[in-house]
């Protein structure tokens, strides 16, 4: 008889109340795979727009197959162990490395896993990690360090996006001004954290009092809303001079992003959340020398990367709240309410 297990089912489209709390079969684990016990799952946007449909389309969208259990933020303790996997032990704490790639291609064999023709992500593009138990490649895996705990390994998952675009797209250095789009957000709130451990001044924009509040208790120099024309607010704040980088995962805010940049900066874009079809002047990038770079996700060295930061305290992920399993639905009700700033983490 197979074993079964709690898991957060979505069962179709709809508002927080389509998911419930299910026994589902265990996950058999195949060659490869290991089995790991499931403590702290985060949730992401796309968790919720795998119920409700993302606002526009979202390139390679595909209409997700229901039932499904999502979930890609995962971290958690190994129960099985496939053979030859000798640096790893049942009961070793692990976080889930989540982008899914051929291992065999001119990228992966780069060490960019992302831009691999057959990446997809774990939890998005396979059943995911709101359940007690999931089956993941074991060259997924990663050793939680001693000093982190379930919820913020979990939490870091956005930590190699916001590498990304402020080290690697955006060649941030010491003393560059970097405007920070969604602040609230955990790739924006990861994007603050990280531009200011590279000593850059940091500026914010986020829809909400609150979060702009918190942006600046981080550290921001200053903060504004993106709902309304940001630029000629940087240019005030840069003495006329503009920021080096803007990382934006918003899409409609490339008009305002690209007048927000000095010469020779760097729009760094890593989400679509509001528009995926901005239309802007071409003249106020080339005559500018500025630049537009893409960054969907970080690779696995600089998700190496970020862990060693946050285990030595360099680097300070934001847990927003943690809600229990089986109050999954008011997590995504806290998601959906705009109001969280940071990472909302599921505990299993």
């Amino acid at each position: 008889m197979s074993r079964t297990m709690n898991a957060a089912v979505v069962r179709g489209r709809g508002g927080p109340e389509v998911i419930s709390i299910d026994r589902v079969p265990m996950p058999e684990p195949r060659a490869g795979e290991a089995l790991v016990r499931v403590r702290a799952c985060a949730l992401n946007r796309m968790d919720v727009w795998a119920r409700t449909g993302p606002p526009q389309p979202i390139f390679p969208w595909k209409e997700p197959v229901y039932p499904l259990i999502t979930g890609t933020g995962i971290a958690g303790e190994l129960e099985t162990v496939p053979a030859g996997m000798g640096w790893f032990r049942p009961g070793d704490r692990v976080v889930v490395f989540s982008p899914l790639s051929c291992g065999r291609c001119e990228y992966c064999l780069r060490g960019e896993q992302t831009m691999c023709p057959e990446y997809h992500i774990f939890g998005e593009h396979t059943q995911g990690g709101f359940a007690e138990y999931v089956a993941v490649p074991s060259a997924n895996l990663e050793p939680i360090p001693a000093a982190v705990d379930f919820a913020v390994a979990a939490a870091t998952t956005s930590y190699p996006t916001a590498w990304r675009c402020v080290v690697t797209q955006g060649e941030v250095r010491p003393g560059d001004d970097v405007l920070v789009l969604a602040a609230g957000g955990g790739v924006g709130v990861a994007a603050i954290d990280i531009a200011l451990h590279a000593g850059a001044r940091v500026f914010a924009c986020a829809s909400t009092e609150d979060k702009r509040r918190r942006a600046v208790a981080m550290g921001a120099a200053a903060a504004s809303n993106h709902t309304a024309p940001f630029s000629g607010w940087i240019l005030e704040q840069t003495e006329g001079r503009g920021v080096d980088i803007v990382v934006d995962s918003l899409g409609a805010t490339w008009p305002e992003s690209i007048r927000s940049l000095a010469r020779a900066g760097r729009l760094v874009v890593c989400g679509a959340t509001l528009d995926n079809k901005p239309v802007f002047d071409i003249r106020e990038l080339y005559q500018r020398h500025r630049s537009i770079r893409g960054a969907p996700m970080g690779n696995r060295n600089e998700f190496r990367r970020v862990l060693k930061l946050i285990a030595e305290g360099r680097l300070h992920p934001t847990v927003d709240s943690v809600f229990p399993l089986d109050r999954i639905r008011d997590a995504h009700r806290r998601a959906e309410s705009r109001d969280s700033f940071g990472k909302i983490v599921v505990t299993v």
